[in-house]
C-alpha cells in the first residue's frame, strides 16, 4: 500500500513538472484523441524551445534517474524522433556536487581505512558533479596523480525506487497506446535498469576502461587512464589523471602546438577501431569525455556507458554501408532480412524501395559530405512501418556516431572523419568481406565440421548402444501405428531402422 501511494505521489510531481515545461511529446498521443485534448488543457502555454529542449529541461529538474532516462532515450530515435533525440543528447548531465565530508565518508566505507592513507592528499573541492558521481583529484600515498570518482550518497535506493515507477508507467503506456507495444517499452525499462545497475558498479566502469585499454596497447591513436586497482571498489573507482586540453578548445590545443587534423585522423581511426576491429566502443565521447593530453594523443574518461556489437553485426554493418554508398539498395534490403531485423513476411521490394528513398540523396556525395550517424537515424525512422524490432545496440553506435562527428567538426568543420579513416575502413573491408575473407570463412566453418566428427561418431555410437541395451521409449499410439505396419518384419530388422534413424538424426542435429 505504501508503495502504490508513493508511487501515485511520484507521478503527480512527475505531471506537474512536465506540464509546466509543456513536455510530453505529443506525437505519442496521436491516437488517443482524448488524452491528447487532455494535455492541452492542463500544460502550460508559450513554454520557450523545441519539445526536445523542453522534455530534457523536465527530466534535468525532475533528478539524476531521470537524467540518465533523458541520455538512454537520447539513443532512441525511433521512439522520439531524430530531433527530439538530438535535443536530449545535449542534456547535461550535470547537478550542484554532495559535501566533501560524505565523499570521505564512503571512500573510507568502501575500503576501510581513513582516507590519509590512502591517498597522500585529497582535494575536497570536486572538479565534476553528475547525476550518478562526483570526482575528486587526489595524490596517493606513493606520489601518483589521480582522479577518484565517488558515487553519490543514496543514489542506489533512489534509482530503485524510480525504476518501480518506470515499469508500471511503461505497462500503462502499452495498455493505454497499444501501438506503442512495437516499441517494446518494458524492455526499454529493462535496458535502463540494467544499464544503470552496472553504471553504479564502479568497479564495472573500472573492468570497461581496462579493456579498452587493453585493445589500444599497440595503438597510438587512442589512450585511455591507467586504472588504481587498489584504490578501486564498488562505489570508488581511482584512474590516472590526464592533464591536457578539452577536445572542444581548438585555440589552447593550437597554441599548444598540435595539428588538429592529425588529431582529427587519430579520432577517426580510434573510434573505427572501436566499433569493427574491437566490437567494443566508448558510447559517450561527448567533448567533456575527450582529452588531447600533453603528449598531443586523444584521450578518453568515463566508461560508464559501453557498446558491444559481435562480428555478425559489424558484418551487417558493413555490407549495409557499401549498399547505400555504391547504390546497391537490393543489397542493402536483403541484408536486413538475412539478419532477421525485418520480418519475412514484409516485402523485400517495397523495404527496397525504402532504402532507394533514403540512399538516393546521397549519390554523387563525396564522402566528406556524408554523415553516417544521420544515415542511420534516417534507416531507423522507418522502423514502425516494416515492424522492424528495435535494435539497442545499432541505436547506441549510431547515437554514438553523431557525437563522433560532432566532435570532428570542431577540430576541421571542413573534414569529415570517414573521409580520414577511408584507408582503414577499405583494409577492414578487403580482410573481412573480400572474397579471400569469405573463402577463409568458409574453409573455417568446413575445418570446424571435419574437427566435429569423431564427436558424432562417438556420439552416434552412444545411441545405438543405448538403443540395443534400454530400447526406445515411445508413446502408446507411436508404437500401435508401428506395430501394424511391421508386424511382418523380423525384430532385429527393426533394430537396424532405429539405428539408422537415430545416426541419421544425430548427425542432423550436430550440424545444424
Amino acid at each position: 500500500m505504501f508503495r502504490i501511494l508513493r508511487n501515485l505521489i511520484r507521478m503527480a510531481v512527475i505531471g506537474r513538472t512536465v506540464a509546466r515545461h509543456d513536455a510530453l511529446p505529443t506525437s505519442l498521443l496521436g491516437t488517443a484523441p482524448g488524452l491528447l485534448w487532455l494535455w492541452r488543457r492542463v500544460a502550460r502555454k508559450g513554454v520557450p524551445g523545441r519539445e526536445g529542449e523542453r522534455l530534457a529541461r523536465a527530466l534535468a529538474e525532475l533528478g539524476p534517474t531521470y537524467i540518465k532516462l533523458g541520455q538512454l532515450l537520447s539513443t532512441r530515435s525511433d521512439l522520439v524522433g531524430e530531433r527530439m533525440a538530438v535535443d536530449l543528447a545535449e542534456l547535461q548531465d550535470k547537478l550542484p556536487p554532495f559535501p566533501a565530508h560524505q565523499a570521505r565518508a564512503i571512500i573510507e566505507a568502501e575500503f576501510g581505512q581513513p582516507v590519509h592513507a590512502l591517498f597522500q592528499s585529497f582535494d575536497d573541492k570536486p572538479v565534476a558533479a553528475a547525476s550518478i558521481a562526483q570526482v575528486h583529484f587526489a595524490v596517493t600515498a606513493d606520489g601518483q596523480e589521480v582522479a577518484v570518482k565517488v558515487l553519490r550518497p543514496g543514489i542506489e535506493q533512489a534509482f530503485e525506487r524510480d525504476i518501480d515507477l518506470f515499469y508500471r508507467l511503461a505497462g500503462l503506456a502499452e495498455w493505454v497506446l497499444p501501438r506503442l507495444k512495437r516499441l517494446r517499452l518494458v524492455e526499454v525499462v529493462d535496458t535502463f535498469a540494467r544499464t544503470s545497475r552496472l553504471e553504479m558498479d564502479l568497479r564495472m566502469e573500472a573492468a570497461a576502461a581496462s579493456e579498452l585499454a587493453s585493445n589500444f596497447k599497440d595503438d597510438d591513436t587512442f589512450n585511455v587512464p591507467k586504472v588504481d586497482w587498489e584504490r578501486t571498489g564498488g562505489r570508488v573507482l581511482t584512474l590516472e589523471r590526464i592533464r591536457g586540453f578539452k577536445v572542444d578548445e581548438p585555440a589552447r590545443i593550437s597554441a599548444a602546438g598540435f595539428d588538429r587534423d592529425e588529431i582529427l585522423a587519430m579520432a577517426s581511426a580510434s573510434f573505427f577501431n572501436q566499433v569493427f576491429r574491437d566490437g567494443f566502443f566508448h558510447a559517450d565521447l561527448h567533448p567533456g569525455n575527450l582529452f588531447i593530453n600533453e603528449q598531443g594523443t586523444i584521450t578518453a574518461v568515463d566508461f560508464g556507458i559501453m557498446g558491444r556489437l559481435d562480428r555478425e553485426t559489424r558484418y551487417y554493418l558493413a555490407d549495409m554501408l557499401i549498399g547505400f554508398l555504391t547504390g546497391d539498395y537490393r543489397r542493402v534490403a536483403i541484408v536486413h532480412f538475412e539478419a532477421g531485423y525485418v520480418p519475412r513476411h514484409q516485402s523485400i521490394e517495397i523495404f527496397t524501395q525504402a532504402c532507394r528513398a533514403i540512399g538516393e540523396p546521397l549519390q554523387n556525395k563525396p564522402l566528406a559530405d556524408i554523415s553516417v550517424g544521420r544515415l542511420l537515424a534516417q534507416l531507423f525512422a522507418v522502423t514502425e512501418q516494416f515492424e522492424m524490432e528495435t535494435q539497442p545496440q545499432l541505436l547506441l553506435l549510431q547515437k554514438s556516431m553523431l557525437t563522433a562527428e560532432g566532435v570532428g567538426r570542431l577540430l576541421n568543420p571542413n573534414i569529415n572523419m570517414w573521409e580520414l579513416a577511408r584507408p582503414l575502413i577499405e583494409e577492414w573491408m578487403r580482410e573481412n568481406r573480400g572474397p579471400e575473407a569469405q573463402f577463409i570463412n568458409d574453409a573455417g566453418a568446413i575445418l570446424s565440421t571435419v574437427r566435429r566428427i569423431p564427436a558424432l561418431v562417438s556420439e552416434a555410437e552412444r545411441v545405438t548402444r543405448d538403443i540395443a541395451e534400454g530400447g526406445v521409449r515411445l508413446h502408446p499410439q507411436t508404437v500401435r501405428q508401428m506395430l501394424n505396419g511391421w508386424e511382418t518384419r523380423r525384430r532385429s530388422d527393426r533394430i537396424a531402422l532405429w539405428v539408422i534413424a537415430a545416426l541419421l538424426a544425430v548427425i542432423a542435429v550436430q550440424m545444424l
